[in-house]
């Protein structure tokens, strides 16, 4: 199979239920990170404003979100409920996707990275 290039391919590629998961975060994020980029890296959707701020990605029985080791550690709390490693969070298909979480990790991320949270539309990566 051939790698996906696209954010769009990549959702496209999954059965529905999953694919509005995905679409559902997507969104959300998009909105939190006005004028950031989105991309494939690692294999996976990717939003960038000038450094990587947040992954996310489909499995078999769950959605991977990758917001980065510090934090996961600076979350570990409100983590508790998932499955976690270094890295990454799963997050069940039978549960709803924790949107206000994504929301603090999103905000930690850029604090954490000293990335604006919009770029100029003049700048490209």
């Amino acid at each position: 199979m051939p790698e996906t290039t696209s954010v769009e391919d990549y959702i496209a590629k999954y059965p529905d239920a999953v694919r509005v998961r995905l679409e559902c975060i997507r969104a959300h994020v998009a909105s939190l990170l006005p004028g950031a980029d989105e991309k494939i890296s690692y294999g996976i959707p990717t939003f960038k404003l000038s450094r990587n701020i947040f992954h996310y990605g489909a499995f078999t029985g769950h959605i991977g979100l990758y917001p980065g080791a510090a934090a996961i550690e600076a979350h570990a709390s409100e983590l508790a409920a998932f499955k976690t490693t270094k890295g990454a969070i799963q997050v069940p298909h039978q549960i709803p996707l924790p949107l206000e979480l994504i929301t603090r990790l999103v905000e930690f991320n850029l604090r954490a990275l000293s990335v604006p949270r919009t770029r100029s539309p003049s700048v490209r990566s």
